[in-house]
């Protein structure tokens, strides 16, 4: 089955608009009962199916989703259950009706403040990513401890010192810090975003962060994934070249 095109009279819902009503359900929480390895998996979904509907695609079926999201369908089938959303055999999906289940489901029908702590290369970078506000993110405060970055102009936010951390987080309604700082200032910048009452934490940090109960830490370590890489690289070349050698003094 290929996807349907588009026609030009058609007119997209808007992205807190849905095509038909759904249940109620909790944005923050969500449906009780998924798996973490659905919720991880729908975020890849959502980016997939974004790219159908900038390609004018109205339906889709399982195979094809499936293929364009990297997973086989009968897993697409089986997470998109817990969602309510079972397609119309011989159609597919509805791709405007499932962009809309999916980020309802992930509490992107609403928009979510950010504070970046630590404004270096990778704050910066992320200061200038244009894709978060597309998805409902909104960054709304830059903090840095280093006086010469204090005061810059990044992307339409002047970055403010670490010491108005408590009051940017007050006065913006912040949900979600992003953390880009040195592994030694990670975990008291935590402790103080936690305090002042952000229980949704992204860590750039190489380091593991303790939070109390109720706190959400999601952790990025780039130099994890290329060693994950350099391990399979290695693999096809043969494995290692080199044999460990016990040395029994």
């Amino acid at each position: 089955m290929s996807p349907r095109q588009a026609q030009p009279s058609d007119t997209a819902a808007s992205r807190d608009t849905p095509a038909r009503d759904l249940p109620h359900r909790d944005v923050r929480g969500g449906v009780k009962g998924i798996p973490e390895a659905t919720v991880a998996r729908l975020p890849v979904y959502l980016r997939a199916l974004h790219g159908l509907k900038e390609r004018g695609v109205m339906t889709v079926s399982s195979e094809e989703l499936a293929s364009a999201a990297g997973v086989n369908s009968a897993k697409l089938r089986k997470d998109l259950s817990h969602l309510g959303s079972y397609g119309t055999r011989g159609v597919g999906y509805e791709v405007e009706y499932l962009v809309y289940q999916i980020s309802r489901e992930l509490g992107l029908t609403q928009d979510w403040v950010v504070a970046i702590i630590g404004v270096g290369n990778l704050g910066r970078a992320l200061a200038g990513y244009g894709g978060f506000a597309s998805r409902g993110f909104r960054v709304a405060g830059l903090l840095d401890a280093d006086a010469s970055t204090v005061g810059q102009r990044i992307s339409g936010l002047t970055v403010e010192h670490i010491d108005q951390l408590e009051t940017i987080i007050k006065d913006h309604g912040v949900s979600i810090a992003v953390i880009a700082t040195p592994a030694s200032a990670a975990q008291p910048v935590c402790d103080r975003v936690v305090a002042a009452g952000v229980t949704s934490v992204l860590n750039f940090a190489p380091v593991v962060l303790t939070v109390p109960e109720g706190v959400d830490v999601r952790k990025v370590d780039l130099s994890i994934e290329l060693q994950i890489l350099a391990f399979h690289e290695q693999r096809k070349a043969g494995g290692p070249h080199e044999e460990y050698v016990e040395v029994h003094q």
